[in-house]
């Protein structure tokens, strides 16, 4: 399962291998912040509370617009983060920049 986390609502969705977490919470109708879905705009960015491991690597998208310190504290964006694994329960907040 797949919890996500917008501003005022929360919804656990199952796992579509190959979606990333923002068409997941688009599609739950969560309050996510969006605005490009390619990386360049980081309105997604997202802390990955639980379940990292069930997600796509780190994407040069997210290199050029990110900090290293960032992805140490376990945020990503949620427009590149994909999930990979099905069988790991993942926890995502959205937490954009402002």
């Amino acid at each position: 399962m797949i919890e996500l986390k917008g501003r005022t609502k929360t919804a656990v969705v199952e796992p579509e291998l190959g979606a990333t977490l923002l068409k997941l919470a688009l599609k739950a109708k969560v309050d996510w912040s969006s605005n490009c879905t390619r990386g360049t705009c980081a309105r997604c960015r997202c802390l990955i509370e639980e379940g990292a491991e069930a997600l796509e690597g780190i994407t040069d998208a997210e290199w050029d617009r990110m900090e290293p310190e960032e992805f140490e504290d376990g945020y990503r964006l949620a427009c590149q983060a994909v999930v990979k694994n099905g069988e790991i329960p993942v926890k995502a907040i959205n937490k954009p920049y402002f």
